[in-house]
């Protein structure tokens, strides 16, 4: 009787625990096979911000695993040796979730690994730089994420508008610097704060957002904007977002500068600071830089590339029907434009890229690629580069072979090159982040 009851009672706790087991091995051994595909394939390297765990920390409780919003499309994370691991670093798109449910403390968010560096401009936990009452918000300080980018402008305005409460003898509060996810909120919230603001954008509005290619699927979380609320958004279009933000500047009846551009920005005998325009002077407590890491698009520097049909963005891939085009570079911009392009009836669309893996790409931008390429709607050349732009042709030397191609326009999407010298000019210091915080 005794033996029957040991066995009723044991045999649920066996029967559990073989499941536990089968179920931890079956998960350990996908993560193996992700991390071992990522480091054959070349993809190792993350793109943006991204966790570092350390695992002498590490609990194993799989948090961070389960949270990470972009887990069921795409594996980021997964447990080996029943630690957690980073086992797909390119389909890290910056979240930040992880960190904040492991109970352990063992995550930290860094930029850049030890192969690969990135410069970021120098902020304290308050968005300030290094030269007092000038402050970094969004793109520029390593947040691409749109979420995160306006999290940061309504951070960064707390932070001035405490600083402005203090008397201070300038026309402003604050001068805004661009007009993106980062410096929508600000503005939102300076007016909500009711600051004297005033936001300068050279362009027009949305920043970056604004230069993608039509159509573009603007991948954001939810995320709540001063006066506005919150925006709902979890995957739309690029027409759709701008359209929130021209109606969220209507309603809230905040201004914008548009077509105008910061030249200088000096220290005020007053305490604060001159920001001078193409346009104007304005003389503020604190100044908000909130603009984008582009700056100016880099440049391939071969023969040819000064021709009028060579461009660094796209914004209507059907002006490229029945042409032969040539796309350079291998982040998400160069995979956009060369996947919308290749779209387009009647176009020949070759896509050329300096490495051996597009391991700066987002997961849906690559898959596309290789079903237009497996199609043959899109010719891949890796390992090459471009060696001059003819008027009617371009030539590439790809893996040590010269090879000349038929081509109506070039699209270089090589990134752009940080602002560093505008804002060494200002005095704030820039430094390169080798897996750091």
């Amino acid at each position: 009787m005794l033996m029957l009851q040991v066995v009723v009672y044991a045999l649920p706790v066996v029967l559990i625990a073989t499941w536990y087991w089968r179920a931890h091995t079956r998960h350990e051994s996908g993560s193996l096979d992700v991390l071992v595909t990522a480091t054959e394939q070349g993809m190792i390297e993350p793109p943006t911000l991204h966790p570092q765990i350390d695992h002498m920390k590490c609990i194993g409780c799989r948090y961070c695993v389960s949270t990470c919003p972009e887990q069921d499309a795409h594996t980021v994370l997964g447990m080996i040796g029943n630690k957690a691991h980073l086992v797909g670093p390119t389909n890290c798109i910056g979240h930040g979730a992880c960190k904040v449910v492991c109970p352990a403390d063992a995550i930290r968010l860094v930029f850049g690994t030890a192969r690969r560096g990135v410069d970021i401009p120098t902020v304290d936990s308050k968005f300030e730089t290094n030269v007092p009452g000038i402050f970094i918000a969004g793109e520029l300080g390593g947040m691409g994420l749109i979420r995160n980018a306006v999290k940061q402008g309504r951070q960064a305005l707390e932070s001035i508008r405490q600083l402005v409460g203090q008397p201070h003898n300038n026309a402003f509060d604050v001068v805004i610097v661009g007009a993106g996810p980062a410096g929508i909120a600000a503005t939102l919230g300076a007016k909500e704060a009711g600051l004297r603001v005033a936001t300068i954008e050279q362009e027009e509005l949305g920043g970056t957002i604004a230069h993608f290619p039509r159509r573009k699927l603007v991948m954001t979380q939810p995320a709540d904007l001063p006066i506005v609320g919150k925006m709902r958004f979890t995957e739309v279009e690029k027409e759709t977002l701008i359209d929130f933000f021209v109606e969220a500047e209507k309603k809230s009846g905040i201004v914008i500068n548009y077509d105008e551009q910061v030249e200088h920005i000096d220290p005020a005998p007053n305490g604060g600071y001159a920001v001078r325009t193409n346009k104007r002077a304005y003389n503020t407590r604190a100044v908000l830089l909130a603009i984008g890491r582009r700056g100016t698009p880099r440049k391939l520097e071969v023969p040819g590339e000064e021709r009028n049909k060579v461009v660094y963005r796209v914004i209507d891939p059907e002006q490229y029907r029945g042409l032969h085009v040539l796309v350079v570079g291998g982040g998400d911009s160069a995979l956009e434009a060369a996947t919308t392009i290749a779209d387009e009836p009647g176009t020949t669309v070759t896509l050329s890229y300096r490495s051996g893996a597009f391991s700066r790409a987002k997961p849906k931008n690559r898959e596309r690629v290789e079903e237009l390429a497996a199609g043959g709607k899109l010719r891949v050349l890796f390992n090459s580069n471009v060696r001059s732009i003819g008027e009617n042709d371009v030539t590439i030397d790809c893996e040590g072979a010269a090879e000349t191609i038929p081509n109506d326009a070039v699209i270089i999407s090589a990134g752009g090159i940080l602002p560093s010298g505008f804002l060494r000019s200002i005095g704030i210091e820039v430094e390169t982040k080798w897996g750091t915080e």
